[in-house]
């Protein structure tokens, strides 16, 4: 029955309509995952919500509710089986499998892949360990790279989830097909002095949009940035591929810092394994904490600038920087 169940979901792909459809949150508390070090970089992890102040631009907002840094998590592993990642497929499985051992018990865990098949979920959010583990065993693919319908489709999975904390942990080189398509035509049209310059990875639309739905969820991204996608390791200087390589990139880094992640370069795969448990460890110093919009009706579409801060001044608090209020 497990093993049907399994094959039905790598064959069955995800119907575009509902991957199209955005997600619509009625909500007036805007989330946020909080990590705090002292100037040595060491986590604290001892705070109570008396020790933090929220500020929506520069004005301070009440704390509606706070979560120490043990209360669980609902995750999305988030794994790019598309042919760029097809000659370390093992790698990614073992490593993968090891970071559901460095998670506490209590975190649910789904597991998604992305191919030239589209978006399939291998393993809705489970406690059984097991269960997550022998999906991800099945994880395969070529083809196509549809890393932002694969977001958007982890977003309203995890729209399910409640009122938990929310993480994706997204293995990809973030070289999306479509989005490349794109910024091949804008790097084509432009002169060689322009061409650098020419692609604005903040306007990409298909970002901006999974930007907005993890702002509603207070969903954090954590991308880890496969070597493959590195424009620094390209063979070939060509200033077109330049650019749209270091535009893919750029996209995963305004993701971390706009959901108040953090991205994580893979330079070598034999590091894999390491980085996802160092990401889990990152994950069990987070505090959550939400606070009241100060006007939850106006959806101007204007940048809206978050800053926490710590009762102690030896302490450093990140989070995301801000939201667009759409």
């Amino acid at each position: 029955m497990l093993l049907a169940a399994a094959i039905c979901a790598i064959f069955c792909a995800v119907p575009l309509s509902a991957q199209d459809d955005v997600l619509r949150t009625d909500t007036s508390l805007v989330q946020l995952n909080v990590g705090v070090v002292d100037r040595s970089g060491r986590a604290i992890t001892s705070l109570s919500q008396g020790d933090f102040a929220i500020f929506e631009d520069d004005v301070r907002r009440p704390i509606i509710s706070f979560e120490p840094t043990q209360s669980p998590f609902s995750l999305v592993m988030l794994l790019d089986m598309s042919g760029s990642t097809v000659n370390f497929r093992q790698q990614i499985q073992q490593s993968a499998i090891r970071f559901l051992d460095a998670l506490a018990p209590e975190d649910r865990v789904s597991v998604i892949i992305f191919n030239g098949k589209g978006v399939r979920e291998l393993a809705g959010f489970t406690t059984d360990r097991g269960k997550t583990a022998y999906a991800i065993t099945l994880a395969t693919g070529a083809g196509n790279s549809p890393v932002y319908d694969a977001l958007k489709f982890s977003l309203k999975q995890l729209a399910g989830e409640g009122k938990r904390r929310k993480a994706i942990v997204m293995l990809t080189d973030g070289l999306d097909t479509e989005v490349r398509n794109a910024d091949r035509a804008v790097v084509a049209k432009a002169s060689p002095v322009e061409v650098s310059a020419a692609i604005k990875p903040e306007a990409t639309a298909a970002l901006n949009a999974v930007l907005a739905d993890a702002d509603h969820q207070g969903v954090t991204i954590f991308p880890l940035a496969l070597p493959s996608g590195d424009p620094r390791r390209l063979p070939l200087p060509d200033p077109l591929i330049l650019a749209m390589y270091s535009a893919a990139r750029a996209r995963l880094q305004i993701m971390a810092d706009r959901t108040g992640g953090q991205v994580s370069d893979i330079r070598r795969l034999d590091q894999m394994a390491r980085v996802y448990a160092e990401l889990a460890a990152h994950l069990r110093t987070l505090y959550s904490i939400a606070y009241q919009a100060p006007n939850p009706d106006k959806r101007d579409g204007r940048w809206r600038a978050i800053r926490v801060d710590v009762a102690r001044p030896d302490l450093i608090a990140k989070t995301k920087t801000g939201y667009f209020a759409k």
